[in-house]
């Protein structure tokens, strides 16, 4: 009993199984505070600045299939790790076609962490960026007295062009609902948002470095099939060169 359960731990990759739990804790938290996020920042716009946004539908289809894609291929790489690790490699990549469909699938998945942690570097600027406007605002709100008004003219690269000056105002009357209502909520959303594009950013790393370790373990597990193979040939041809007598 002691021995068998033994032998199934042996056969789990641990660091793979950590990065896939810190990879669908990411993405999970990713897609759920800009789903959040997005609704609030588009509510904003229509109601505070009266813009109309239609763009808000794509932006939560693309959430989705997001985090769909990211769990698909937290799954598949965590199965490339379990089919390398204890003696499941040894039984699976035992043929010199096993090795090499192991070491293509290795690199291929690969190549792909990599250009998503480059993707998701990119979504993390972007993120800190939206994340400090908002906390731009938020000082605004603070400082500025009740009965002034929030003016992003400054700011007018941010609205379509044909939008009124008076529209970029925030005054008494939308105030309250700027601030406490859109804000203070939405930055909060934003702030978990990037925390937890940078989990992603961990795992993925943590990805590479699972499938460089498979990658060498496959191909070592060759040499010792090599090896295994000479051993083999050196006992059986000591074992014909004893004279018969001896038997």
């Amino acid at each position: 009993m002691g021995s068998g359960c033994n032998d199934c731990m042996s056969r789990v990759p641990y660091a793979t199984l950590i990065a896939t739990l810190m990879c669908c804790v990411g993405v999970g938290v990713f897609c759920g505070t800009m789903y959040r996020g997005t609704m609030l920042t588009m509510r904003m716009l229509e109601e505070v600045f009266r813009l109309q946004i239609q763009w808000v539908e794509p932006v939560q289809l693309t959430f989705l299939v997001v985090g769909a894609g990211m769990g698909g291929l937290g799954l598949m790489i965590l199965f490339v790790g379990c089919l390398s690790t204890g003696a499941t490699r040894a039984r699976v990549y035992s043929s010199w076609r096993g090795r090499v469909g192991g070491r293509i699938s290795c690199a291929i998945f690969m190549g792909l962490a990599y250009v998503l942690v480059v993707v998701w570097l990119a979504v993390f600027a972007g993120l800190v960026l939206v994340t400090l406007l908002y906390s731009i605002a938020w000082m605004q709100c603070s400082s500025i007295p009740e009965n002034q008004c929030i003016d992003y003219n400054q700011l007018g690269f941010l609205f379509p062009w044909n939008t009124p000056e008076e529209d970029k105002r925030v005054c008494q009357g939308e105030k309250k609902l700027f601030c406490k209502d859109f804000v203070n909520n939405a930055e909060v959303m934003f702030i978990l948002a990037t925390c937890s594009t940078f989990v992603v950013i961990l795992s993925l790393i943590h990805y590479l470095m699972c499938l460089a370790a498979n990658y060498a373990h496959i191909k070592d597990q060759e040499k010792f099939m090599d090896l295994q193979e000479l051993q083999y040939i050196r006992e059986s041809s000591e074992m014909s060169t004893l004279p018969k007598d001896r038997f």
